[in-house]
């Protein structure tokens, strides 16, 4: 089987023999029922190749169907001017890069269908090609948008961002004027279109982005994984030296977990499935793409606790449409691919949120680190390696020590939200959580625990090892291990047959770093 990594043109793909999940039923569903669309989706999870899948579509490319499901639902195979523009793989926090960008996307098409030397603006650019071509073809136009939102999210918190929002409302408002010369439109992107006001008065626009019907779109299901990579899942199986049943569940863990609607359909990510059905190996292939540098800057500076936004409940408008700012980062978090759907709650019409696999978790944990803690990461990597191989073995005394000198470590800088808010013992807290998520991100981890008398700071579960920590700012390590014992928080694990570690462990708001630790 060969796999199309890399390869977004779906006529290469047909033509030189990659495998492709058909999704052209979905397709027909879409350009039978409407006209104008808009779908949201996290990088390299197939939006560019859906765009591609319909250009050929529409350029009445029959040869490429044979055999998918679309060709036994369209009987007529028309061809359409098609013009698509594509904002993918360029920069735009420059003066003057998105400017070059349009213009050579307008030209190649200008150089088909004719160019008006008199048109100065790209609108007006745009408004005469869709005329051009609908003139001289005698068909309405389809318009393909890739990724409309990057020139903006490259910019994404400074002056940039609004020039280039404004040079990009001139090009999209011609959409709504040429309506009548339209046969389809289609825009991809990361965030939700409402947040941007670039698409002024086009109201018929369609968001199927939390569209059920439309869920498997972009993405891998998993009838698909055990249906079309069945022989690459035995061959990965046996390479793994484990059962058939093991290589799902691994690739599942790995790998699956997006949900982009109520109806909780599970969708992997076909980037990082296709590479490790290729290497035979699972790995952290998406995040090895490169973080957006718009998430890492919006998370450096965000003060408060991510945990808080973990594991809760939200209507749509909070994460779906809402533009993201500084204060409030959770929209561009979830529709980047780093939070996914968990659960729905009919009766309230709330979502559920929380991060999709373990792929998404280990790179997020290790990018908000990262930002948030301002330390080497190969040193970080060291260092963690240790204090995993040290709680395995149940030695908390070396632990201790190699914590401490990391929390030293930390540059003062990284502190800043001390300074503005005063040190709190929660500050303390979230430091120590992160470092124990970049030690295991395996493990289970709760964060305050609850029971009936009150909440354990954290509790961590390893095979043969359950340790509990309870944290105190200024304060003193036996006052920690009293309140372990005064709430019961060990009393769930009292038939365990692991190790239990209840540890009492007090931060220095002066020295930044632990100063008092006590076990019992």
């Amino acid at each position: 089987m060969k796999y199309p990594i890399g390869i977004q043109t779906f006529a290469n793909i047909r033509e030189e023999g990659f495998v492709y999940v058909d999704k052209t039923d979905l397709i027909y569903k879409l350009v039978d029922e409407g006209k104008i669309y808009f779908l949201s989706r996290p990088r390299r999870f197939g939006k560019s190749l859906l765009l591609s899948t319909l250009h050929s579509y529409f350029e009445g490319r029959k040869d490429l169907f044979e055999g998918l499901a679309i060709s036994k639902l369209e009987k007529e195979w028309k061809k359409f001017p098609v013009l698509h523009f594509d904002f993918n793989g360029q920069v735009f926090s420059k003066e003057g890069e998105l400017y070059d960008s349009i213009h050579s996307q307008l030209r190649k098409y200008e150089d088909v269908y004719g160019r008006n030397e008199e048109n100065k603006t790209f609108g007006t650019r745009f408004n005469t090609l869709i005329n051009a071509a609908y003139q001289q073809m005698g068909e309405k136009v389809v318009v393909l948008i890739d990724e409309y939102d990057k020139p903006m999210l490259d910019a994404f918190d400074s002056p940039m961002e609004e020039k280039n929002r404004e040079v990009l409302k001139g090009f999209y408002s011609v959409l709504k004027g040429a309506e009548q010369y339209l046969r389809f439109v289609f825009l991809t992107g990361v965030t939700k279109f409402s947040q941007v006001s670039v698409f002024s008065g086009l109201n018929m626009l369609k968001d199927i982005s939390m569209t059920s019907e439309y869920d498997s779109i972009c993405g891998i299901t998993e009838e698909e994984l055990h249906t079309v990579f069945a022989e690459p899942i035995r061959e990965m199986a046996e390479a793994n030296e484990c059962t058939e049943e093991e290589m799902k569940a691994e690739l599942k863990q790995t790998y699956d977990g997006y949900h982009f609607s109520e109806r909780m359909l599970d969708i992997y990510n076909p980037f990082s499935l296709l590479n490790a059905l290729s290497d035979k190996k699972t790995n952290h292939y998406w995040f090895a793409t490169g973080t957006p540098e718009y998430l890492v800057h919006l998370l450096e500076r965000y003060d408060e606790d991510l945990n808080e936004l973990l594991e809760e409940w939200y209507k749509p408008k909070l994460f779906a449409d809402y533009k993201a700012t500084v204060e409030k980062p959770l929209p561009m978090i979830y529709q980047s691919g780093y939070l996914t759907i968990k659960d729905y709650d009919k009766e309230e019409k709330e979502y559920l949120l929380g991060i999709p696999n373990i792929e998404v978790q280990e790179g997020f944990i290790a990018m908000v680190a990262g930002g948030y803690l301002k330390v080497d990461s190969d040193k970080c990597e060291i260092q963690c390696s240790k204090m995993m191989k040290l709680l395995k073995k149940g030695d908390t005394e070396q632990f201790i020590t190699i914590m401490t000198k990391f929390l030293s470590s930390i540059p003062y800088d990284a502190h800043d939200s001390l300074k503005r808010k005063g040190a709190t013992e929660k500050h303390f807290q979230y430091t120590f959580y992160l470092i124990m998520r970049l030690i295991s991100s395996n493990s289970l981890m709760y964060v305050e625990k609850c029971n009936s008398n009150g909440r354990a700071d954290m509790v961590m579960e390893l095979k043969n090892h359950v340790y509990i920590f309870e944290f105190k700012l200024d304060g003193t390590a036996a006052e920690a291990l009293q309140q372990i014992e005064n709430k019961g928080y060990a009393t769930p694990y009292l038939n365990d047959h692991r190790q239990l570690h209840k540890l009492g462990i007090v931060f220095s708001s002066d020295t930044k770093t632990v100063s008092d630790w006590a076990e019992r």
